[in-house]
């Protein structure tokens, strides 16, 4: 797949990633050892209300998901980084979920012209159709040769 075949609106769907308890303590451990993200009791009586991965680790898992989905089939160059990143609702232990992406604005680069820019909108959500996390950014994609 190359910058030609993701056009403004396109939708890709993810599939599905299941968050065991053992993976947000192991993720919270290593990288964002906060009570609520280590401790079910602690996380019980926080404003989380329950084990919840930390805000990092659901960026992670949405970005495995793309990855996945359609950047390892792909053209894919990198990225420059995300506008926008937003934790709406807790990714919590013990939930399964998915994802999409969507092609909101696409350029070819003036500057390297084998280099389409994508403007793209991820979001992870669980099977009841919760949004999680939404994250806004550029994806560079290479457009086919000639």
């Amino acid at each position: 797949l190359h910058y030609e075949d993701f056009p403004e609106g396109m939708v890709i769907p993810f599939g599905t990633w299941h968050l065991t308890r053992e993976e947000v303590i192991a993720y919270a451990s290593e990288w964002d050892p906060q009570p609520f993200h280590l401790d079910e009791e602690a996380a019980k009586h926080s404003v989380l209300g329950g084990l919840a991965a930390s805000g990092w680790q659901s960026s992670a898992i949405l970005i495995r998901l793309a990855v996945e989905a359609y950047a390892n089939k792909s053209a894919a160059m990198a990225s420059s980084g995300m506008d926008e990143v937003k934790w709406l609702k807790p990714v919590y232990a013990g939930e399964t979920l998915t994802g999409r992406a969507t092609v909101l604005s696409r350029r070819v680069s003036a500057k390297r012209p084998e280099m389409g820019i994508l403007k793209m909108k991820f979001e992870l959500l669980n099977l009841a159709g919760e949004l999680k996390v939404e994250i806004t950014g550029v994806q560079f994609m290479g457009v086919r040769a000639p």
